[in-house]
């Protein structure tokens, strides 16, 4: 979809645009609300501070949508393709890289009662399995403000590559 045409759009048409890149009614309402924009820069600067700060329980439902880092989202949604396409980047496994993501991914959803979300695009599984392990080191209100910055980054992503000048 080009800029022009999302701020040309009818209201349910650009949040349906909208809704595969972050699931939060709040955000999706403020950016709609937001148009026209004038350039790409403006949409995305808008999209990492809209809804600032997410709920509690926003941030539950988006990360309902989201895989486990490391695991293949399921399904052929547009949600589910953007996932699939932002992991690939992973590559091939090494399997001792692996099975420490996965414990990590356990030990951090034993701590936290969610997923582990981290902007995977552009980074290596070292790179992640560095920042998974940092991040246990966090506290319950320093990771809720980490997780929204992380919703809003991997956002931004999405409706880079959905929208085009």
């Amino acid at each position: 979809m080009l800029l022009e045409d999302f701020n040309a759009a009818g209201r349910e048409e650009a949040a349906a645009a909208l809704r595969p890149c972050l699931d939060i009614g709040r955000w999706i309402e403020e950016i709609v609300d937001s148009r026209p924009f004038d350039s790409t820069e403006s949409l995305f600067g808008t999209a990492g501070r809209a809804a600032e700060p997410f709920t509690d329980a926003e941030v539950e439902a988006a990360l309902a949508h989201h895989p486990r880092i490391g695991e293949r989202a399921a399904g052929n949604s547009t949600e589910a393709r953007l996932s699939q396409s932002e992991q690939a980047g992973l590559g091939i496994p090494d399997p001792a890289v692996a099975a420490a993501i996965a414990a990590g991914n356990k030990s951090y959803e034993e701590k936290f009662g969610q997923v582990f979300l981290i902007r995977a695009a552009g980074r290596s599984r070292e790179e992640i399995l560095a920042a998974l392990n940092a991040r246990l080191a966090h506290t319950p209100e320093e990771e809720r403000v980490v997780i929204g910055q992380q919703l809003r980054e991997i956002a931004v992503l999405r409706i880079e590559g959905l929208i085009g000048a």
